[in-house]
């Protein structure tokens, strides 16, 4: 093999290590993180998140509420209890509120 060859074997191959530790990078921070629903109130209201994280909304009132982000996400009515996950795939800003009772507002920012 020609020391050319052997130069253009190394830098491919430099390439595709980087570009597997970047795909390794990327899926080793994402997490997920819990909402409450509790008397009325998202906590925490505000999170900021990595592009890849997950949270899930637990509802923990005797009555329904709802998790909506107009044109992003909507849950279906969640009763005590019940739970509402979403995966954040883009960076932004995501405000949601409950249908039911949109004084319940809460925001989630992505980087």
């Amino acid at each position: 093999m020609t020391s050319v060859a052997l130069c253009n074997r190394c830098i491919r191959l430099s390439i595709a290590a980087a570009l597997l530790l970047q795909i390794g990078v990327t899926g080793a921070h994402a997490s997920e993180t819990k909402v409450t629903i509790d008397n009325f109130t998202f906590a925490p209201m505000e999170l900021k998140l990595k592009v890849g994280d997950t949270v899930t909304w637990t509802n923990h009132d005797d009555i329904p509420h709802t998790i909506v982000s107009a044109g992003k996400f909507r849950s279906k009515n969640l009763d005590t209890d019940d739970s509402f996950t979403f995966t954040f795939v883009a960076a932004g800003d995501y405000k949601y509120f409950c249908s039911l009772h949109p004084h319940m507002t809460g925001l989630i920012k992505v980087e």
